[in-house]
């Protein structure tokens, strides 16, 4: 097991934790902040794998499933320390290195399939990332990523754009280029938690009353 799979981990932990938090003021029961916390975590690689038509990544390592599990319950059970702001701010940097890992991660595996090339990578890379978010807030009734104006599918979205570019330029260098496209995107999206950075009024679809 290397780096990236216990990055990856981090990544499950801060995607169940951070999904407790939110459906929190829902009154959930235990089992429903179980749920919630295995389909954020899971949600977008379960539906890259089955859109690539591969065994779901979680069939083979059930680790991810347990790791999302018991993350769940410490973060359901201990919900008011993990609301408190640092401790929550803390998750959404560690929620940034998850997505930003899982993105580019599924963009080279889609890439490696030959699948819908060269869009199909950038798509699934970013559906990775965050379709377990947008089915939790589905099933929450609330705003999802794509409906509010925070930056988070923005910095995921270049970030593979640029993996993939890249690859195709400098196929020799694909582990410098994972890594520095990983950074950047983690980085892009940290200013954003920090300085509270939103989508421009331009990039903004507004409707007349």
């Amino acid at each position: 097991m290397n780096m990236e799979y216990y990055l990856g981990m981090i990544g499950m932990i801060a995607f169940s934790v951070t999904a407790v938090l939110a459906v929190s003021d829902k009154g959930i029961d235990l089992f429903g902040a179980i749920v919630m916390g295995l389909i954020t975590a899971t949600g977008g690689g379960t539906l890259r794998d089955v859109i690539i038509e591969v065994p779901i990544f979680w069939s083979i390592d059930q680790n991810y499933l347990w790791i999302s599990i018991v993350a769940s319950i410490l973060a359901f059970y201990g919900n008011r320390w993990v609301a408190k702001k640092r401790i929550y701010q803390l998750m959404l940097y560690l929620d940034g290195v998850g997505v930003a890992l899982f993105a580019i991660q599924a963009a080279s595996k889609v890439y490696d399939l030959d699948f819908a090339l060269p869009l199909g990578p950038i798509m699934l890379g970013v559906i990775t990332a965050i379709g377990g978010g947008l089915i939790r807030d589905v099933l929450a009734g609330k705003p999802t990523l794509l409906m509010r104006r925070e930056l988070y599918a923005v910095p995921l979205t270049l970030g593979c754009i640029f993996y993939i570019f890249l690859i195709n330029q400098f196929p020799n260098s694909r582990g410098l280029i994972a890594l520095a496209c990983v950074v950047f995107t983690f980085a892009f999206r940290a200013a954003a938690i920090y300085w509270k950075l939103t989508v421009p009024n331009w990039m903004m679809l507004k409707t007349t009353e």
